[in-house]
């Protein structure tokens, strides 16, 4: 695994040795640790490239945010149900959701509220946002893996730069909002190529490049010069010799800049990036930071060459006894609103909405009655999620929940149709895919009888 530090800040949101968060790339590590860009090699090598290059951006909101206060307004229910925020109308005829999401409105066009989820685990982890499958359903040999595992397995790389499946999952400290899944019973090298960190790990096998920061990997003789020296180190111990062609060629892709130049912010249009607005580094408690401008790298990401990117956003946890569900909201829901429509405003101006299919989702719902924090408590019940691009037919809401927003009343939603539909988007066989476990027992990307979201193909 290669390491490379961004330049020490006195910002907030540094680590002790004055590293930003940020700027601290894993460049070859893998998310729940394991597997070298070697292994990642030898694991796309083993695979079919596909021919057309559609991707999946899958952004997790870690917590559980409210499915009434984001996009399921019930202006008409109890003041104790409706809290705080008014809807206002979008520019899809009878479709409204919260005041504070005016961007957002103004392109309904562009997305798909879903508003019946209806299958959530309960558990405050990703895992159900990253595999579908409920934590306690029945596992095969190796685990369930995440759906970029099975989308890596299945189409490969579109390029020998950059990995299929890759994360902007931040380490969190509760560590279920920051696990992007595994690769399952596909094996390690299919688990997702995690490019963010909160700290600085060290082990024997890793290849640490001392001194190369974020702004120096732009200086191509600097970098040169420090590989080579690492190669000179390495053939004086022997390790060159040792190091297969799939080793060697990892070296080879890490002095290209293919990926470095995707998570080089510095190098996107200034006025494309202001879209997004500003991100903060700072860790929300126990969650992750709203770095609102991972979405741009996400679709950075995508362009150049990952099928599928996955991203957890901030913390959405808010039901306390400081009462912050509505004094939150009225500080996360603008920045995620400005980011979504300029992520979704990018992909339609770039002729990517076909091709990129987009999902913003979180591990449950939240009570529809307020307690008596003047917050909202768990409610698995009900969840929502909202969905764009992909060649979906947006501008429309998938489902109906009852006046108090506590269960579906029409049209429930499960989160393995979420994913049936994106697989679809990106050109997977549901229905003639099978992989076999460790055991020899054929699996599929989604439980049988689970299809597509039929409205939107």
């Amino acid at each position: 695994m290669l390491t490379i530090l961004g330049k020490p800040t006195a910002k907030n949101g540094t680590f002790c040795d004055g590293v930003s968060r940020r700027s601290f790339l894993k460049i070859g590590g893998m998310a729940l640790g394991g597997i070298s860009l070697p292994g990642a090699l030898r694991a796309e090598a083993d695979s079919q490239t596909g021919n057309n290059h559609k991707a999946i951006i899958n952004i997790y909101l870690p917590g559980g945010p409210s499915h009434i206060d984001l996009w399921d307004p019930k202006p008409d229910a109890p003041k104790e149900i409706r809290g705080e925020f008014a809807p206002i109308k979008t520019n899809v005829p009878g479709v409204e959701i919260c005041e504070l999401f005016p961007r957002m409105a103004s392109m309904m066009d562009k997305f798909i509220p879903v508003r019946t989820i209806s299958d959530a685990d309960g558990r405050h982890d990703a895992y159900q946002c990253m595999t579908g499958r409920t934590f306690g359903s029945r596992q095969p040999p190796g685990g369930w893996p995440a759906a970029g595992a099975f989308v890596s397995k299945l189409q490969g790389p579109v390029n020998s730069a950059v990995p299929a499946h890759v994360a902007l999952m931040y380490k969190t400290g509760n560590g279920t909002w920051g696990e992007p899944g595994t690769g399952g019973f596909l094996g390690v090298p299919y688990a997702p190529f995690n490019l963010v960190g909160r700290k600085a790990r060290s082990s024997p096998d890793n290849m640490i490049l001392q001194g190369i920061t974020l702004e120096r990997l732009r200086d191509r003789v600097k970098l040169q010069k420090a590989f080579d020296s690492f190669r000179r180190d390495a053939d004086t111990s022997g390790l060159m010799e040792s190091m297969d062609v799939y080793s060697q060629q990892a070296m080879n892709i890490l002095t290209t800049s293919k990926l470095a130049d995707a998570l080089d912010l510095s190098k996107e249009d200034p006025q494309i990036l202001a879209r997004y607005g500003e991100s903060s580094e700072k860790f929300q408690r126990d969650g992750a930071p709203p770095m609102i401008e991972n979405f741009c790298m996400a679709r950075r990401l995508v362009e150049a060459g990952a099928r599928f990117v996955s991203l957890n956003y901030s913390r959405w946890d808010w039901h306390g006894p400081d009462g912050m569900n509505f004094p939150k909201s009225r500080e996360e829901f603008p920045r995620l609103d400005q980011g979504l429509a300029a992520l979704v405003t990018d992909l339609h101006e770039r002729g990517l909405d076909k091709d990129v299919s987009v999902v913003v989702w979180g591990e449950f719902g939240r009570t529809p009655k307020i307690n008596k924090n003047n917050s909202r408590d768990h409610w698995p019940r009900v969840s929502c999620a909202m969905l764009a691009g992909g060649g979906m037919r947006a501008g429309q809401v998938i489902g109906r929940t009852n006046r108090k927003g506590e269960y579906a009343e029409d049209r429930p939603v499960k989160f393995q149709e979420v994913f049936a539909t994106l697989y679809q988007n990106v050109g997977l066989d549901l229905n003639g895919t099978r992989i076999f476990d460790t055991a020899g027992t054929p699996q599929y990307l989604v439980d049988q009888g689970i299809e597509p979201i039929h409205e939107l193909i």
